[in-house]
């Protein structure tokens, strides 16, 4: 492994410390690898080391490249600053890739309270938004991210179809950063089709980073299941990413949209309520839908439409046992249908 520090804003102090693992040579079939950029809180006041190395080490064994973003705090915290920051870093990142061996459509943010602000930002409404996002206990609306910086934007109205799948953690009883923070950002993840995995643990303090007593006070009232949060955004990178397999990245197991509603064409895997927008669509879809719903027998008085409304149609079509043939050649006649996504 080798180590680069990089002064991205020497008058702002913003600073991008890369941690470059090998690839090639006893490595073969790792001829690349993945990233994360870490993103570390601090109330927009400084930038913890509780979550910078520390943080970074757990990827860097699961075989990920790791980056840590100082960005702009103090003085210099006025928005749109540190978003800049990451704009700066992600494209160093994504312009010297192939010389540090980085997929370049590989590359997570990784934020915590303030730093997870910053990596909900970057998902959201940056020019160059990461491949996926981590975001722990992240100040991401509300007064709470107010109170760290006056001019930072709020988060969750920003949310769209473009936003990258995400992973989100937090103690229900933070009493620093409220777990509404973080159901909010998913309930506006999920309105808008995005992929995302959600683990709210009991109880703990806010800024735990990786749970473990490297970096917690010996006396902390933290959950114990609350450090498994960094093996399982591994696992999940692994399934959004895929995993290192013979001289490439294994394809990935898990889509990063929950349905096609945010695409420029129709397809089978649109919701119901989506497609019957589509005048075209409409004509197609409707024998089909009350076949299912006949062959589904629901009860008197259940608004039958209404609950399928939000599944995708492949899944009404399998209320109406509909063969995979036909299905195909539906979706097929769907996907010559524009949306003018």
């Amino acid at each position: 492994m080798k180590t680069e520090f990089i002064v991205l804003n020497e008058r702002r102090n913003v600073t991008l410390t890369a941690y470059i693992l090998d690839a090639g040579g006893e490595f073969k079939n790792i001829p690349k690898r993945p990233a994360v950029l870490i993103l570390p809180g601090g109330g927009y006041a400084f930038c913890s080391d509780r979550e910078a190395d520390p943080a970074a080490m757990p990827y860097l064994q699961a075989g990920y490249h790791a980056f840590i973003l100082r960005y702009s705090v103090k003085e210099h915290k006025t928005w749109p600053n540190p978003l800049d920051d990451y704009e700066q870093a992600i494209t160093t990142i994504r312009s010297r890739a192939g010389e540090w061996n980085v997929y370049a459509d590989k590359i997570a943010v990784v934020g915590f309270s303030a730093g997870g602000h910053l990596a909900g930002a970057a998902a959201v409404m940056s020019d160059n938004r990461p491949d996926a996002a981590i975001l722990g206990y992240a100040a991401v609306s509300g007064v709470t991210i107010k109170m760290c910086s006056a001019t930072a934007p709020d988060i969750i109205g920003a949310v769209d179809n473009k936003t990258c799948p995400c992973f989100v953690f937090t103690t229900v009883d933070d009493n620093v950063v409220p777990a509404k923070n973080s159901i909010a950002f998913i309930e506006a993840l999920d309105n808008c089709g995005v992929a995302y995995e959600s683990h709210f643990y009991a109880y703990g303090p806010h800024g735990i980073s990786t749970g473990d007593k490297s970096v917690m006070a010996p006396d902390a009232r933290l959950c114990e299941r609350a450090p498994r949060w960094v093996g399982d955004s591994i696992g999940w990178l692994r399934d959004m990413f895929g995993d290192f397999g013979q001289g490439r990245m294994t394809e990935p197991r898990c889509p990063a949209r929950l349905n096609d509603d945010g695409g420029a064409y129709l397809s089978v895997d649109c919701t119901l309520a989506h497609a019957l927008k589509f005048e075209k669509a409409a004509k197609i879809l409707e024998p089909v839908v009350k076949t299912g719903i006949k062959a589904a027998n629901f009860g008197d008085g259940v608004d039958a439409m209404g609950f399928l409304s939000h599944f995708k149609l492949r899944d009404v079509f399998a209320f109406a046992d509909m063969p995979k043939t036909a299905m195909d050649v539906i979706d097929a006649q769907l996907k010559k249908i524009k949306t003018n996504r």
